[in-house]
């Protein structure tokens, strides 16, 4: 971390509100995240602003550009999307920035850079714990806990972002305070908190550090109590290992995906069973109650939760090198019911024995053979989807047919010409359905 590799590369629009605000006589100075990945010599996602300019004035000096006040505890001004953040203490101006980083969250947090000079203010030596790898909170721990609970979630992200340890001291007083996460926390800023996590190289270092916190059993209960939990005879590792090892093996680009992989077995601590003196987990893909209990109280939209509860639905339909055409028709038709795309199952299911220690993963050739049969069901139904609205006959064809009303008797015979479409895609003509229907009756 030599100050040789800081190298500042802020937009214009950064620049542009550095030299206003220079211009009226106030100091600014980069803060948080911009100067810690500057002294880890990454390219800042964005560059956080702090200075002595109280928020009213700020408010007025850039009225004429889009501004936003965001924040309760300590409020910040958003301009033109960038993050300025006035003066937490105005009686100390002649300390300013050491007093305003004596309240930020940790020491790898709390330092300031100059934008001009690229001198960095290290009161709490927050470098020294970045070399070393270490998440502390700044000053009293306890104090920083009570300002904002959530902090003790960012710190297990942070942890696991820097591939670091906490202090002693810090962890006691997490430890000490774990509860708040589930009685003194805005559920949404969690939530946030894990998505941001997805993005990390290996987001079970995040899991993990929970679980070190005492605030797993809080956050997500229904994946801590697996963590004990025996795999199974078919498995070299504990369910919650294997979950952690899952969501690792999904790209981080599909962080709702990776969620997903996290939690796709959550459901064995329900399922879990003895059958002739082995562990078994029979239809743990049902058993979705506790996860989904759980997305609901982080406040996760229903968007998001549907999918989730999808992709555990779906991830353990069988799809094998002897999969049959008719097997693989039955494979999309359920796929498309829940809304999963193939790609998604794939993902999946590749990520799923990957993580599993007792079984070999998937060679390329064998995800490949899979693939072609998937490609070769859709070719053969002409790239339609399997739902029933690919029949060749509706419900009010059949209604006319039988000189019915509505009922469920409609839905009945429908699901039974569209299982009968799916064993033998020929069937699927108006003249032959019509004949079923009344064969059915």
């Amino acid at each position: 971390m030599d100050k040789k590799k800081i190298l500042l590369r802020p937009s214009a629009t950064v620049k542009n509100i550095i030299s206003t605000l220079s211009r009226t006589g106030f100091k600014t100075f980069f803060v948080g995240g911009a100067v810690r990945d500057l002294l880890l010599g990454k390219s800042p996602a964005d560059y956080d602003i702090v200075t002595n300019c109280p928020l009213p004035t700020l408010e007025s000096i850039f009225h004429k550009e889009k501004i936003k006040v965001a924040g309760k505890t300590f409020p910040v001004l958003l301009i033109n999307d960038v993050e300025v953040a006035p003066p937490r203490y105005r009686d100390h101006d002649a300390h300013f920035p050491e007093t305003d980083l004596g309240a930020r969250d940790f020491t790898i947090n709390s330092m300031a850079l100059a934008p001009d000079s690229g001198h960095v203010i290290d009161p709490f030596d927050g470098k020294k714990d970045l070399e070393n790898k270490i998440i502390r909170f700044t000053r009293n721990p306890a104090r920083r806990i009570e300002e904002d609970p959530v902090r003790m979630v960012r710190a297990c992200r942070f942890k696991a972002a820097i591939k670091g340890n906490f202090s002693p001291k810090t962890l006691l007083a997490i430890k000490k305070n774990a509860v708040l996460i589930s009685t003194a926390s805005a559920p949404e800023r969690l939530r946030l908190e894990i998505m941001k996590a997805m993005s990390l190289p290996q987001p079970s270092a995040f899991f993990l550090a929970l679980r070190e916190a005492d605030l797993l059993q809080h956050l997500l209960p229904c994946l801590d109590r697996c963590v004990d939990l025996d795999g199974g005879p078919h498995h070299g590792e504990t369910v919650f290992e294997h979950c952690l090892m899952v969501g690792d093996a999904l790209s981080p680009r599909d962080p709702l995906l990776r969620l997903a992989g996290f939690l796709h077995d959550a459901g064995k601590f329900d399922a879990a069973c003895m059958e002739n003196n082995l562990l078994t987990f029979k239809g743990h893909e049902t058993m979705k109650d506790a996860v989904l209990r759980d997305l609901e109280t982080l406040r996760f939209s229903t968007r998001e939760i549907a999918f989730v509860d999808a992709m555990i639905s779906v991830h353990m339909r069988p799809l094998t090198q002897e999969s049959t055409p008719r097997a693989v028709r039955r494979l999309l038709a359920f796929l498309e019911a829940h809304h999963v795309s193939y790609q998604n199952f794939m993902k999946m299911r590749i990520a799923d024995k990957a993580a599993n220690r007792a079984k070999k993963p998937y060679t390329l050739s064998e995800i490949r053979i899979r693939l072609q049969k998937i490609y070769d069901a859709q070719a053969a139904n002409q790239h339609q989807k399997f739902t029933q609205n690919t029949l060749a006959i509706n419900g009010n064809d059949v209604m006319r047919l039988l000189d019915c009303d509505p009922g469920r008797k409609i839905g009945h015979i429908l699901d039974h010409l569209f299982e009968q479409v799916l064993d033998d895609p020929s069937l699927n003509t108006p003249e032959k359905l019509k004949g079923m229907v009344l064969d059915f009756i």
